[in-house]
């Protein structure tokens, strides 16, 4: 069978493969520009306490598109907790094609991609609010990084992701196995296009999880 009759029978492309796989978002556009995260934005030992119970959360978290970012801004938004967002060093390229080459090298080779921004100090928080998009079923690596170079034992981690079509796959199971020794509660995952429209998704799990 020639290759264009091929894809006609399949009835999707490669690229639509890698789109589900890696989870950005539906969109193949390059990514939105970083907001004004780039640099730790917590308030250390003054860190703001949540409005329902006076728990001090983080939410942190690395965006490529755009849609990971927009759901952690509301969380922070109704939890009333710091923003942390996770900057590689190098920035990843604009072009979705070459983003999802990179991403799948360096999860086979186990990368630690280093980070551009000063890290949080966990230690001032109670509850982490950890979120990222599903690269090829998994976390993107420098969600790797910011998790080894902080101190999460015993802390509870709050996980959220955004997918393009893959859903959850292995994003909170590889996370417990990259934390073994902090606290995973229920997490939160949602379409890259429902994101930016998500408040009373996330309102629900907040109750759900007592924030």
């Amino acid at each position: 069978m020639k290759r264009r009759e091929f894809l006609k029978t399949t009835g999707f492309s490669l690229l639509g493969m890698a789109a589900i796989c890696l989870g950005c978002g539906s969109s193949t556009a390059a990514p939105a520009a970083n907001a004004a995260t780039t640099n730790i934005t917590t308030k250390g030992a003054n860190a703001t306490m949540n409005k329902t119970n006076a728990k001090k959360v983080l939410v942190a978290y690395f965006s490529w598109s755009g849609n990971t970012r927009a759901l952690a801004q509301e969380i922070q938004k109704q939890t009333g907790g710091d923003l942390y967002e996770i900057v590689p060093a190098t920035a990843y390229p604009t072009v979705y094609k070459a983003t999802t080459d990179q991403a799948k090298q360096e999860q086979q080779a186990g990368a630690r991609p280093a980070i551009k921004n000063n890290l949080p100090n966990v230690a001032d928080y109670d509850v982490i609010c950890l979120g990222y998009p599903n690269w090829w079923g998994s976390f993107p690596m420098p969600v790797a990084t910011f998790v080894e170079k902080v101190n999460l034992q015993g802390k509870t981690i709050a996980p959220f992701f955004t997918h393009g079509g893959g859903g959850v796959q292995r994003c909170q199971s590889d996370l417990a196995k990259l934390a073994p020794n902090a606290n995973f509660t229920d997490y939160l995952c949602l379409s890259g296009n429902s994101a930016r429209s998500a408040s009373g998704d996330v309102a629900q799990w907040l109750r759900k999880l007592g924030l």
